[in-house]
């Protein structure tokens, strides 16, 4: 197939930089985001090297984002595929998140991303072709104490994922919404707790407990970033052992561990539908 372009947002860590220099590698011509080049030299470097470009964004600074998709769009004259990485984990209590630190979780994982999308669009709609890629997780499905906000953001971008992926369908617009297990990058060492701590009702609790899980799991995670973006590629490119399911899934689950919790997940509402079908059938009017 010929080469495509890509817009990555976030591609200074993590599977943004892994995807972006994969994409690179197989001969694809990629746009990739950083918040602040200079702070992220060894990234830039990486990118420049396989012929990449850089472009200055935060997805938080609504007023930069059409400039900077104007600008992404001037290298090659169109964005074949946007990836919407950037994004952070928030955690803590929701009864100990203030507003600030909350709106920043949404602004940044959910905002962004959809002041993004509609800047990237025209060009697309223009084109009759594209390929939206959100990149949400686990947590968009299954919500664990003191993820609360963080899985709020995801659950959002997932609704909007799905009304995107029905709203575009005449446009021969696809949308793909990523959604990975633990792997082995730097995400947890990069995630925030909220300013006032953990208050002390929750100590010893599920909230605390959990907090120390995602400590000790920090460079024991059993996902390998680079199979991750290898099936996030083929399925978009439709090429490659994941690329028969190209057009076919709205979401990518990732990971032995999403797999299972993605599974309980359904399993529990499956049940909660079959303990309430006969209430619920039963609202109509007489």
């Amino acid at each position: 197939m010929a080469p495509l372009v890509w817009f990555i947002t976030g591609a200074s860590s993590g599977l943004g930089l892994s995807l972006s220099l994969y994409a690179l590698t197989a001969g694809h011509y990629v746009i990739g985001t950083v918040r602040n080049a200079a702070k992220s030299a060894d990234a830039v470097q990486a990118f420049q090297d396989k012929g990449g470009k850089i472009v200055e964004l935060d997805v938080t600074k609504a007023d930069a984002i059409p400039e900077a998709v104007k600008q992404a769009e001037s290298f090659y004259g169109k964005i074949d595929v946007l990836v919407n990485n950037a994004g952070y984990s928030l955690l803590g209590a929701v009864e100990d998140l203030n507003d600030k630190e909350s709106a920043l979780q949404m602004e940044t994982n959910f905002f962004g991303p959809l002041r993004v999308i509609r800047a990237v669009l025209p060009g697309m709609r223009g084109n009759r072709s594209g390929t939206i890629v959100n990149i949400s997780s686990i947590a968009g499905q299954d919500a664990l104490p003191s993820c609360g906000l963080y899985s709020a953001s995801k659950f959002a971008l997932e609704g909007l994922s799905e009304s995107l992926s029905r709203e575009l369908a005449p446009f021969d617009i696809s949308v793909l919404v990523v959604e990975p297990g633990a792997f082995r990058t730097n995400f947890l060492s990069a995630v925030q707790r909220n300013e006032s701590g953990l208050s002390e009702p929750y100590k010893g609790g599920p909230v605390d407990i959990m907090l120390g899980n995602f400590e000790s799991a920090q460079g024991k995670q059993k996902g390998d970033p680079q199979k991750a973006v290898a099936r996030i590629f083929e399925v978009v490119t439709g090429e490659g052992a994941a690329g028969g399911l190209k057009g076919k899934v709205l979401r990518l689950p990732l990971g032995p561990d999403c797999v299972q919790r993605m599974q309980a997940k359904l399993d529990k509402a499956s049940a909660d539908l079959n303990a309430a079908r006969e209430f619920a059938l039963s609202t109509n009017y007489d």
